[in-house]
């Protein structure tokens, strides 16, 4: 049986200005920049002053340059124009001339060069391209090639790419076909491409070497019976098994680890620009007092079109409207409205990131000073938000996506937010304090006898920080640190 009712609730939604507030503070300065740009494209009614600035700079008008070669005919009563003089005028032009009248801001929009350079799988390609093979032989390999992945392995199995050719080309492969065509591609470079698994990686990198050797020979003896003990690092147990010194051992190892394990990831990236870091922030000591700036890049210089306002005025003066010009008149004012919530946006995060980052500034202003990592006091996300008098999401948003740069390095907002640990004396410290400590304690350590976790425990506790094995377990595993068996060296 269906029933009406009536009930009276109280929600609270975000606007679509709190909302484009929300996105625009979360985004970095280079996305921040892309995404300026695409509202001025797509928004007429918004205009970027230094954009308007440069344009008029670069614009003349074709009447001053008539009058100007004008003025000149009347003027230049002279002989000829001189080569003589040409040539003089241009070699008092130097360098150092020529590079004093080039602006600042010129500079900032140049962009650096990228190097073009061929990803593995033209390499591979262009490789291809030299061998005699028939046309099955080549589409079957160029579908190999095809197949592997950003690291030059081959993931998939031999049926699903005899599937794979059945289906696309219409080629009836057999897997013996296959594998003929997997081991030339093997056979190219970069060493190990193609391989099925790491192991086929190394032992094709090594079975390209000199195998007569017996450094080689040992090495590849390893890899192919004995690699769970190798990547273990159970020395002790392989030099029993091989029955061989520590110092041959050690010769064998050092060839396996000098091979690249993702033969396809030096060139993966090829034709792809690697991400730049644009610090948002920039700390400057200037005497020990700390000065800081946001990047002009956050601070673009907005305004709404005076065009779009004065067609607005106009159309919503006009007595008698049509359904057309009220159609013209909605438009405008969308615009309108549009353009002057984007600036109202932008204005709002630029004060937010200077009020949120002066905060964390201030709240660690001795670590700031000198780069200190020991000076860096317990910080969480509520600490600065009760400062500023935000929410802890709104800090969240600004930590989580932007980098300050300062004296001693660029570094993400995040890293600066830390637990606190209790010494033995009750002093409050930042577990970036201990994880210091426990990297300097590994750094030092005798890699032939590395130490274990118990071991850095104690250590830790010598100096006054109480901290359990798996809190230690824990932090070394944060800093990418490996357990003290795969740490050992021969």
């Amino acid at each position: 049986m269906l029933k009406q009712n009536l009930q009276q609730r109280l929600l609270q939604k975000l606007s679509p200005q709190q909302l484009q507030f929300i996105k625009l503070l979360q985004v970095s300065t280079v996305m921040l920049d892309a995404r300026i740009k695409e509202e001025l494209e797509e928004n007429p009614a918004l205009e970027d002053i230094s954009l308007i600035q440069h344009e008029e700079k670069e614009e003349y008008s074709f009447e001053d340059e008539e009058k100007e070669d004008y003025k000149e005919e009347l003027t230049d009563n002279s002989d000829e124009f001189s080569i003589e003089d040409y040539l003089q005028d241009d070699s008092e032009k130097d360098y150092a001339t020529s590079m004093a009248y080039d602006s600042d801001d010129e500079e900032e929009k140049k962009e650096l060069p990228y190097a073009q350079s061929s990803s593995f799988y033209e390499t591979l390609q262009f490789q291809l391209n030299l061998i005699a093979l028939d046309d099955k032989d080549f589409l079957i390999a160029q579908q190999i090639i095809g197949s592997l992945d950003d690291d030059g392995y081959l993931r998939r199995s031999l049926i699903s790419l005899s599937d794979d050719l059945a289906f696309a080309q219409n080629i009836d492969a057999t897997e013996e076909e296959l594998e003929r065509m997997l081991k030339l591609i093997q056979s190219l470079d970069p060493a190990g491409i193609g391989a099925r698994d790491l192991q086929e990686c190394l032992l094709i990198q090594l079975r390209k070497k000199d195998v007569e050797n017996p450094t080689i020979k040992l090495a590849i003896e390893i890899v192919e019976h004995h690699l769970d003990e190798f990547t273990k690092k159970h020395y002790d147990k392989l030099e029993r098994i091989l029955n061989i010194s520590a110092e041959r051992l050690k010769d064998a190892v050092n060839e396996i680890l000098k091979l690249n394990p993702k033969p396809g990831d030096s060139s993966a990236d090829g034709n792809s620009k690697q991400m730049q870091i644009i610090p948002d922030f920039a700390i400057r000591n200037n005497d020990g007092v700390l000065v800081l700036t946001l990047n002009s890049k956050n601070a673009p210089e907005l305004k709404i079109s005076r065009d779009y306002r004065e067609m607005f005025d106009t159309y919503d003066k006009q007595s008698s409207k049509d359904k057309k010009l009220k159609e013209a008149v909605q438009f405008v004012k969308q615009k309108l409205d549009s353009a002057k919530w984007f600036i109202d946006a932008i204005k709002q995060r630029q004060q937010t990131l200077i009020k949120t980052m002066n905060a964390i500034m201030h709240y660690q202003y001795d670590y700031f000073l000198e780069g200190d990592e020991r000076k860096l006091r317990p910080m969480i996300l509520k600490d600065i938000a009760d400062q500023i008098g935000m929410d802890i999401s709104t800090v969240s948003r600004v930590a989580n996506s932007k980098y300050v740069q300062t004296e001693f390095g660029t570094f993400l907002l995040k890293s600066f937010f830390s637990e606190a640990i209790q010494t033995e004396s009750g002093e409050e410290v930042s577990n970036r304090e201990v994880k210091k400590i426990l990297e300097d304690c590994i750094g030092k350590e005798d890699k032939h006898r590395p130490l274990a976790d118990e071991k850095l425990a104690e250590i830790l506790k010598d100096k006054g920080y109480n901290i359990a094995r798996r809190t230690v377990a824990k932090y070394r595993e944060q800093m990418n640190i490996p357990v003290a068996r795969l740490r050992k060296e021969l």
